[in-house]
């Protein structure tokens, strides 16, 4: 866990070298400037210098991440390394937006409930490693050992339950209508036999969602809790050409036409191209 202007710090780095590398700036570039722009009495320049070193050496920064596990989290680390790798679809640029929001979240008060579902959420929309991006979620000092076993336990079932019944039934929701459910026939109240990990709202939302698509459920905990939105992948759109560009590239269309004629007719004359038979220019 960091200090909360760590956290900020981190988010200026994460957003400013999207906007730089978007721009066509290099990275080892980007970073060298934005570590003489971040807060001189944060811990981050000193990573930075680390980043650049590590990116001239191996040209990767996963790597230089990884080394330095007390200031960036496992998350942080295989969500740049997943958009570092060869042949992979899921951008830096996305990876930098997602890195950016959870600093910034962090750097609010986070919760664990927050956390753990951004991050889920993360892992769903760019279709990402379940099994070592959920590893990589539950290795961070924001969750204990309760938290870290019940992720372990989401990652062994994601995929044959859904996400909404593990949080309902982690729930004072989901013990609430139990309780009911038993005094109606009769039986004692046992009370929960388990640890409860979310609140009642998430708990409500969850019960509201079960069997509907796992996007729903994140968007309304987001609607009604304000948990941090997942940066949706934006694709490359072509920069539009101008008119003039457009007029010259017409041009030498055309010439390479006459050129095609000429030489179908029965040669290029070569000597229009020669520069003495051109006239002088005035002044010559």
């Amino acid at each position: 866990m960091l200090d909360r202007e760590e956290y900020i710090e981190q988010a200026y780095l994460f957003r400013v070298l999207a906007e730089r590398i978007t721009a066509g700036i290099a990275a080892q570039e980007a970073l060298s400037s934005i570590g003489q722009e971040v807060l001189a009495t944060s811990k981050l320049p000193m990573a930075i210098d680390y980043l650049v070193g590590e990116l001239k050496l191996v040209g990767t920064l996963s790597t230089a991440m990884s080394r330095l596990p007390h200031y960036f989290s496992a998350f942080q680390t295989f969500i740049m390394w997943q958009a570092e790798e060869e042949g992979g679809r899921f951008d830096i640029r996305t990876a930098l937006a997602i890195l950016e929001r959870e600093a910034a979240y962090r750097a609010e008060h986070a919760t664990p409930q927050g956390l753990f579902l951004y991050r889920f959420e993360c892992l769903s929309r760019n279709r990402l490693d379940y099994s070592l991006g959920l590893a990589a979620v539950a290795d961070d000092g924001l969750f204990d050992p309760e938290w870290q076993t019940w992720i372990a336990t989401v990652g062994r079932q994601v995929g044959l339950i859904d996400l909404a019944d593990l949080v309902y039934v982690r729930s004072p929701e989901y013990w609430r209508l139990e309780k009911r459910d038993a005094l109606s026939r009769g039986l004692a109240d046992t009370g929960p036999d388990r640890v409860i990990l979310f609140g009642e709202k998430e708990g409500r939302i969850a019960r509201a969602n079960r069997g509907k698509d796992p996007l729903f459920f994140f968007a309304a905990l987001q609607r009604q809790l304000g948990y941090p939105l997942v940066p949706r992948p934006q694709p490359v759109t072509p920069s539009e050409e101008s008119p003039a560009l457009l007029a010259r590239r017409l041009e030498r269309l055309e010439m390479r036409v006459k050129l095609l004629e000429e030489e179908a007719k029965g040669g290029i004359d070569l000597s229009r191209f020669d520069p003495k038979n051109f006239p002088p220019a005035a002044g010559e």
